[in-house]
């Protein structure tokens, strides 16, 4: 064990309301593509494809584009997801706060998950509200050519009745993007006792911002194979290692002081 993982170690043992951030990183162990690498979804495509103007402007090569770069019903759970499902229920963990939208936290079975950026799991009617499953609407696509078009509206414009994925796109706005939303993530941040982030760099606005509101002293610990701009800050650990791997060697740990 190097000297950086045996001190997160030592600060997630005495931690006793350790708020998680996750990002990316934390599902590409999963087989999922990050956005921003080089080997990322944006080599292959502009972000103005992920932006509301886009959705309304070409929904059908929207829908084409999330379908196959942005949901991943096959995909499953990592070592990492794991562990901090054991955390959660060891009673370590009080909240995770993510930028993902894959639903593999949950699908874990952490119970206390901020979805910051919405999920790929439904889609919503921007009229009317009325939800849909992205199951269901795979089998709109193939039956329909407006699959896209609300069928439980009434309004009569048609771009009113749009069905979009419940994520937040550029240009968008999300459930947790009101001031109320935010008032209650930056109040969470500012009673850890300890920042966990993984697998983010922490330069997306407005989720880079959060672990300025933690308190003076609180323990920031980084596993994140880049760089972050908080990486020099004081009371910073950084492990620029794989998520999985590393934060199995830290339950390890935990679990071997808890045998002493």
């Amino acid at each position: 064990m190097n000297d950086a993982i045996k001190k997160a170690a030592q600060i997630l043992k005495s931690a006793e309301n350790i708020v998680v951030l996750t990002g990316a990183g934390i599902s590409t162990e999963s087989g999922i593509k990050d956005f921003r690498s080089r080997s990322g979804i944006y080599t292959e495509s502009p972000e103005y494809i992920l932006s509301l103007d886009y959705f309304f402007e070409h929904p059908k090569k929207f829908y084409e584009f999330a379908m196959k770069n942005l949901y991943h019903p096959d995909a499953l759970p990592n070592d990492g997801h794991k562990i901090l499902v054991k955390w959660e229920k060891e009673g370590r963990i009080s909240r995770i706060i993510t930028q993902n939208i894959d639903a593999l936290h949950e699908k874990a079975g952490s119970n206390n998950v901020i979805e910051f950026h919405g999920t790929m799991k439904t889609a919503s009617c921007v009229h009317c509200g009325a939800v849909y499953t992205a199951e269901e609407m795979k089998k709109r696509m193939a039956v329909s050519a407006e699959y896209y078009v609300c069928d439980q509206c009434s309004t009569s414009y048609k771009e009113g009745r749009y069905i979009k994925p419940d994520v937040v796109l550029f240009g968008g706005a999300g459930e947790w993007f009101t001031e109320e939303g935010f008032e209650s993530i930056l109040n969470t941040v500012s009673q850890a006792d300890c920042l966990l982030v993984l697998g983010t760099s922490l330069k997306v606005t407005p989720f880079s911002l959060f672990p300025q509101a933690r308190k003076p002293g609180v323990p920031l610990v980084i596993v994140n194979i880049g760089d972050t701009p908080y990486d020099n800050e004081l009371n910073t650990y950084v492990i620029q290692e794989p998520i999985g791997q590393t934060l199995h060697v830290i339950d390890q740990h935990l679990n071997d002081e808890n045998r002493d």
